[in-house]
């Protein structure tokens, strides 16, 4: 365990850090570009990273489940599951705070209050991917115990499949179980793919501009109408283009080369001496969940101040501030809040949204005697 815990501090948080940033890009881009209806030079690298963003997101989430995944229950659905939903119903409600004014003119107080309570079935907003984690983690519990194979190809199937019921939990849980499940089953391999590549730099870059070559042709280069026919409208809505990456099967392949491409990308990243870029990104990795409950304010303020002002015009210039907006924004609320003391609840679960109290007392113990 003590190799696997540095190799993340190498390069696991990296590789959340550039996921980060990208589910970032992909909400301040299309925002800016359903604000003003243009697309901007930006757009282009969204579509690229659309068949492995959410992929590698969740194979990255899986790989040290294995570490926790026989603690006891109790602790188990503490850290797996409270935890999530203290910051889903947390960060739910501060972002409907902001929501609710446009949402009570356009159907009154009643509606406003529907749609809070709606937000606990079915996820709101940016938040989704929280909501769906704990989901993950339960259910990889329950079937701790059932073939890896058998489950793999299940859920490679679910993916393949065209399920849209309208239920975000439902269908991004068969859109994106495959790839979690596969971080948490082939870590060991994951983990050896990243060391062999980053042993072999020159092997490693031939490989992974090849793949880089290969995504760009699958995302840019639409399919025929034949195959057009079954990519999911929800592709168009992330930044797809509707290329031969959005079909059924070449997506699940698509998106495993991608998520594996970013893990090699950051292994080798971690490995040369950029200390200020290591270092950055790997803050935000280790911080991601910051980043990702807090971007939607300073995206959605610099957004709108930068197409009211029209100081700036051109679109993907005006995405591009956003994306810094929305990555920064919450650094700095984060350092805020450490300089201050005040506001910790924001980030960091109180010990009252504990249901598993010995492991918090055993820290505050420890902290109290230093």
């Amino acid at each position: 365990m003590s190799t696997v815990e540095k190799m993340r501090v190498d390069w696991v948080d990296i590789a959340k850090g550039i996921c980060i940033i990208f589910v970032v890009m992909m909400h301040s881009v299309l925002g800016v570009e359903n604000e003003t209806g243009t697309q901007g030079w930006m757009h282009p690298v969204v579509a690229f990273a659309q068949p492995f963003r959410m992929p590698d997101f969740f194979l990255i989430s899986g790989l040290f489940l294995s570490v926790v995944i026989n603690r006891s229950w109790l602790r188990y659905i503490d850290r797996k599951v409270v935890h999530f939903a203290y910051f889903y119903v947390l960060w739910l409600t501060i972002q409907f705070v902001f929501k609710a004014p446009g949402v009570v003119a356009q159907d009154g107080a009643t509606g406003a209050i529907s749609a809070y309570l709606l937000a606990f079935v079915q996820p709101f907003g940016t938040l989704w991917f929280i909501y769906l984690l704990p989901v993950f983690f339960i259910v990889t519990r329950l079937l701790k115990t059932t073939n890896v194979w058998l489950v793999f190809a299940a859920s490679a199937l679910l993916e393949t499949l065209p399920i849209h019921t309208g239920w975000l939990v439902i269908d991004e849980f068969c859109s994106r179980y495959v790839y979690f499940f596969a971080g948490y089953a082939f870590a060991p391999a994951i983990f050896k793919l990243a060391a062999k590549l980053r042993a072999s730099p020159a092997i490693a870059a031939i490989i992974l501009g090849a793949w880089a070559v290969l995504n760009g042709w699958l995302v840019f280069h639409p399919a025929p109408a034949p195959f057009s026919a079954w990519i999911p409208q929800e592709t168009y809505t992330s930044g797809g283009l509707g290329g031969w990456a959005s079909v059924p099967v070449i997506s699940l392949i698509a998106g495993f080369a991608g998520a594996l491409a970013i893990v090699s990308s950051s292994a080798l990243i971690a490995s040369v001496p950029w200390k200020p870029i290591t270092a950055t990104l790997r803050w935000l990795g280790a911080h991601s969940i910051v980043v990702y409950l807090a971007f939607f304010l300073p995206m959605a303020a610099a957004r709108t101040i930068l197409l009211k002002t029209g100081i700036i015009t051109d679109i993907g210039t005006i995405s591009l501030l956003t994306v810094m907006s929305g990555v920064i924004g919450p650094v700095i609320l984060y350092r805020i809040i450490q300089l201050t003391g005040y506001g910790e609840f924001l980030f960091k679960r109180p010990a009252w949204a504990h249901v598993d109290r010995a492991p918090h007392q055993e820290t505050a113990q420890a902290t109290a005697a230093q």
